[in-house]
């Protein structure tokens, strides 16, 4: 049944907006704040940065995971190309795994939700991730290895399917059966990797791939509860953890293959990069997350994703504000909420107002530029033009994405939002690389 969803406002990260009615009609709630961002010198003293857990344009820019109907074992990595050092393996790896965690729940609410072609296309997306980290196996361990892990990875992605039906199907015997083949399915995968590299020992990684596990059920458990501010706020939680398993398998490949992957993936410069490349991924996913539920009536999930979006931006904002100092950071949440703003904008343009639309179009790309010039007042070696136009291909992906779902082309939006995801690592290693270079002493590489 298609639900209406009306002047459901919008609080997010200090914003107060309301959402368009998601129907054939246009509403006429208050729109985002079309000032814009500040272009205030970022200064302020410096401490160390925290490190925190917490589309498609027209013309495609870089996969994100493998090329789709690549061979499992060989794909390519996260990023735009393959990790080359232990601190981008790093990086790559908690990306991936990120993904892994955001695509399944994503699959996963559509199902029980009775979205069906939602659901394909989520479930397509979350096979290209799959293969994605199994090329990342394949590239430290060969293409062989790359399949055995790939085989097992989706073993426990069924296991979760199956549990998903069962909960649907109020089955709980088949669900306490799946549960059980999950718990049993972590101490097959530790052994797998144990197998592999000495390193990482059966007892530890077990653990961790149960905690992964668990958190990721706990969000299936709210999905079918229909608890959405329960089930957001355990997804980023579940999101959050995977950098548990990231950074010890990662360190451990490093030190097996270290000259496949030289280089420190523990330094406070790698955990500046992979802070920033996650804050930013998960950006894009959870913006994702709140047009997609705002065009489709769903408030009560609306709601709950732009609680978990304004999460996010404090995260970033305190990341940056960890580098530049407080007012800095002050000063960054300010210029990030806007556009925040202005994507909300956009969306309601797309729900039936086309000159919202193209106002918001504008907005977002002046936006641009003054971003970048907020990022080059603190750092020179970011030029401006260069910042801007990345910025840019953050906002005409993330743009694709929501006319995507506006249209109900479900395969182009997940495709678009991975795309998008990963069109941050764009963003994000420049931006970490210029800090670096500007604070070494803060930052150290080895």
């Amino acid at each position: 049944m298609k639900q209406r969803m009306t002047a459901a406002v919008l609080l997010a990260a200090g914003l107060s907006i309301g959402v368009a009615a998601c129907t054939s009609t246009t509403s006429t709630s208050t729109g985002g704040s079309t000032t814009a961002a500040p272009t205030t010198a970022v200064g302020g003293s410096s401490t160390t940065a925290k490190t925190t857990g917490s589309t498609p344009g027209s013309t495609p820019r870089s996969t994100p995971g493998s090329t789709p109907g690549s061979t499992p074992g060989t794909a390519m990595t996260a990023t735009s190309s393959a990790p080359k050092t232990a601190a981008e393996l790093r990086t790559a790896l908690t990306l991936l795994f990120n993904e892994h965690v955001i695509l399944a729940s994503q699959a996963t609410g559509a199902a029980l939700g009775g979205r069906t072609d939602e659901f394909n296309a989520a479930a397509a997306q979350l096979n290209t991730n799959s293969e994605a980290i199994s090329g990342a196996v394949g590239l430290a361990y060969g293409a062989d290895a790359g399949k055995a892990f790939d085989g097992l990875w989706k073993k426990h992605i069924g296991f979760f399917v199956d549990y998903t039906k069962a909960l649907g199907a109020a089955d709980k015997a088949a669900a306490a059966k799946s549960a059980d083949d999950l718990t049993r399915y972590a101490t097959d995968f530790a052994a797998f990797l144990n197998s592999a590299n000495p390193d990482l020992p059966k007892n530890a990684v077990a653990d961790l791939v149960k905690t992964h596990i668990l958190t990721l059920k706990q969000v299936v458990d709210d999905q079918a509860a229909k608890d959405y501010t329960k089930a957001y706020a355990d997804l980023g939680t579940a999101v959050g953890h995977m950098h548990a398993i990231a950074d010890p398998l990662s360190a451990a490949i490093a030190k097996q293959f270290p000259d496949k992957f030289p280089g420190s993936a523990s330094s406070k410069a790698s955990d500046l990069n992979v802070a920033l490349n996650s804050l930013l991924q998960q950006h894009v996913a959870f913006a994702a997350l709140a047009t997609s539920n705002a065009l489709g009536g769903r408030t009560d999930e609306f709601n709950a994703a732009v609680t978990l979006l304004a999460k996010n931006t404090s995260d970033l904002s305190s990341a940056v504000g960890s580098v530049f100092g407080d007012a800095a950071g002050t000063a960054f949440k300010g210029s990030w909420e806007k556009h925040i703003g202005f994507f909300v904008d956009y969306t309601k343009g797309v729900a039936g107002d086309p000159a919202k639309k193209a106002d918001a179009a504008a907005n977002l790309e002046k936006y641009a530029g003054d971003l970048a010039a907020f990022f080059n007042s603190a750092l020179p070696d970011l030029p401006k033009a260069a910042v801007a136009d990345l910025v840019k291909g953050h906002i005409v992906g993330l743009e694709g994405v929501i006319d995507a779902q506006g249209a109900k082309n479900w395969k182009t939006a997940y495709a678009g939002q991975s795309m998008g995801m990963a069109h941050m690592t764009e963003i994000a290693n420049p931006l970490s690389a210029a800090i670096i270079k500007q604070m070494p002493d803060k930052f150290p590489t080895s």
